[in-house]
């Protein structure tokens, strides 16, 4: 995850379903490993539906519960981790189509599509294809051990999402009564609360210079559907359209903090800049293929800090252009020099006849 956005990972902007006791936190106050508990699976699994993992009407073990984030943009646990051994073999938790099975950020994971609602399993060897109809309790894999949420033991991450909401998968094998639990607030009322706003925006002439030559904006900065996992979530950066290996450049001065591997960022450099027109920014770049530039160095704005490419969770080489102001995530746009196109997404091929892509 980017040290960045160490608090703006995969996020869920409406309402998700939480069991009635489950309706605070469930993470352990002090640190250490997770808490095993045993889910009895008193009631009766409901009609059609198995748990993943274990006997198919349980009993299991839940290593870590149904945990919604605070925010919307920070971090939670949308679903809950079922402990097994690897190898072990994981069923389709109901009836429906595989949607998605592949790596997704260093990680198997397998998307079954229910109709209206979508199951996830992950860290899986999947033994099914794209569009494969599957019954309850079906295998679709092999549990693994590499992006376990339990490492180095291995567990299966289980999720849910109904539309926009997040669910509790448990609730769908007759886990007890649920509730809604608005996703921004932890209460049982209110509304869920905006994206954070943005600091104080600089001038129309930006302060920023153009990462990539030709800047063409083909995902801007604001809440949108995945195109890989399908949820709705903020896109904390813009993609810019560039073909593979393109230079990209430093917006502005700087001393580089960070350059490596950051898991669905892929290669990722990241740029502190200081104060700029009074307001201290931070740029990151990421997908890169190649990293040009090493922790601790300075440098100039335009100066190459990688090359573009389509490293960790992304649909093909673009640049993910992210920019901090003030400690806050914020839109790179109004910081950079005024373009038009900045003004609408890409309807074309980059130069170089590759499609347009995101993550």
């Amino acid at each position: 995850m980017s040290p960045l956005l160490a608090a703006v990972p995969l996020l869920g902007l409406v309402l998700g379903l939480v069991p009635a006791d489950r309706a605070v936190a469930l993470s352990p106050s002090s640190p250490g490993p997770p808490a095993v508990s045993s889910h009895s699976g008193a009631a009766p699994p409901a009609a059609g539906w198995v748990y993943p993992v274990g006997p198919p009407g349980g009993p299991v073990e839940v290593v870590h519960g149904f945990d919604p984030p605070a925010r919307p943009w920070l971090a939670g646990h949308r679903g809950v981790d079922l402990a097994a051994t690897a190898g072990t073999e994981v069923r389709a938790a109901g009836p429906g189509t595989v949607a998605y099975a592949g790596p997704l950020a260093g990680r198997g994971v397998v998307v079954i599509d229910h109709g209206g609602l979508r199951t996830t399993y992950e860290p899986v060897a999947p033994s099914v294809t794209v569009g494969n109809e599957v019954g309850a309790g079906e295998p679709v894999g092999a549990l693994e051990v590499a992006g376990s949420h339990c490492a180095p033991a291995a567990c299966l991450h289980w999720g849910a999402r109904e539309g926009e909401r997040y669910t509790d998968p448990l609730a769908l094998v007759g886990a007890g009564p649920v509730r809604l639990l608005p996703l921004g607030s932890r209460t049982l009322s209110g509304d869920p609360p905006p994206p954070p706003s943005p600091p104080s925006l600089p001038p129309a002439s930006g302060g920023l210079a153009w990462p990539v030559a030709a800047p063409r904006v083909t995902s801007p900065f604001g809440l949108r559907v995945h195109p890989i996992t399908g949820e709705r979530k903020l896109h904390d950066g813009v993609d810019f359209a560039t073909a593979c290996g393109a230079p990209i450049r430093a917006a502005a001065p700087g001393r580089v903090t960070d350059a490596g591997d950051h898991g669905p960022y892929g290669l990722q450099v990241t740029v502190g800049h200081g104060p700029i027109r009074g307001t201290p920014l931070t740029t990151s770049y990421s997908h890169l293929s190649a990293v040009a530039v090493t922790a601790g160095q300075w440098v100039g704005a335009g100066q190459v800090v990688g090359r573009a490419g389509t490293t960790g969770l992304s649909t093909g080489c673009h640049l993910h252009f992210m920019l901090m102001a003030a400690g806050g995530v914020t839109d790179p746009v109004p910081w950079l020099p005024t373009h038009p196109a900045t003004a609408t997404r890409a309807k074309g091929p980059p130069r170089g006849g590759s499609r347009t892509m995101t993550d």
